[in-house]
């Protein structure tokens, strides 16, 4: 492990000894399962606002055939020949 060292604000060092001793690990352990959180948060982001957005449209354009309707558009870009 590579070792960090940070500055805090009393009341958060004091929020994390207290949540230490209630967890009975070391303060450092604390720290570590917080940031291991966050960063797993953070790269699964991305990826639930997808599925959430893939859900929550699911099935909402009912005019036509969506594959038609996407030929067609490109069609109207022409090759450029």
């Amino acid at each position: 492990m590579t070792r960090t060292i940070i500055n805090l604000d009393p009341e958060d060092k004091d929020w994390l000894d207290r949540r230490a001793r209630s967890e009975q690990v070391a303060m450092t352990e604390v720290v570590r399962r917080a940031v291991k959180a966050y960063r797993l948060r953070e790269e699964s982001h991305g990826r639930e606002d997808l599925q959430d957005l893939l859900a929550r449209t699911a099935g909402i354009w009912r005019q036509e055939d969506g594959l038609v309707v996407q030929d067609r558009i490109r069609d109207e870009w022409g090759t450029g020949d």
